[in-house]
């Protein structure tokens, strides 16, 4: 069941709005913020509070890759997979991860600390290879640097 404080930040984006149904990314996104994710459940309230069907709101759901239908770790890790970052680097750094969290993209570390995914393009193609961590952009990224950067995250 949606909280009340969820329930009002739906309603203040979809008032925005020409149409209620415009605001399920933003619903999503506000729910995933609170929540870490999106369940089944979630999907059904999102779908009663927008006055769409769960299908329409499950559509959007799994078609963007930044909301998650299933838990994630406390920090999720997106490593870009572009032509740029694979040029650079990316295979080498992503089997450097895969070694030093024992995961593969999709999985997430024993201790919840992390989630590791592929990502399209994090939009910096002249600093490549990429990845983020919790919205923080890490550029021209080195093996080197791997165990500083995951270091910042308990």
């Amino acid at each position: 069941m949606l909280s009340e404080e969820e329930i009002q930040d739906i309603d203040h984006e979809a008032a925005k709005l020409p149409y209620k149904k415009a605001a399920v990314i933003e619903a999503l996104k506000i729910v995933q913020q609170r929540r870490g994710w999106i369940n089944d459940e979630t999907v059904r309230d999102i779908a009663d509070c927008l006055e769409m069907s769960p299908a329409e709101v499950d559509s959007v759901a799994t078609f963007y890759n930044l909301i998650f239908r299933k838990p994630v770790g406390r920090h999720v890790i997106l490593l870009c997979d572009s032509i740029s970052c694979y040029v650079m680097g990316y295979k080498n750094i992503y089997e450097a991860l895969q070694q030093k969290l024992k995961i593969k993209f999709g999985e997430t570390t024993a201790d919840q600390r992390f989630t590791l995914l592929p990502n399209a393009c994090l939009g910096c193609c002249d600093h490549a290879p990429a990845l983020m961590i919790n919205g923080n952009l890490y550029k021209d990224i080195s093996i080197e640097a791997l165990d500083d950067v995951l270091s910042e995250y308990n």
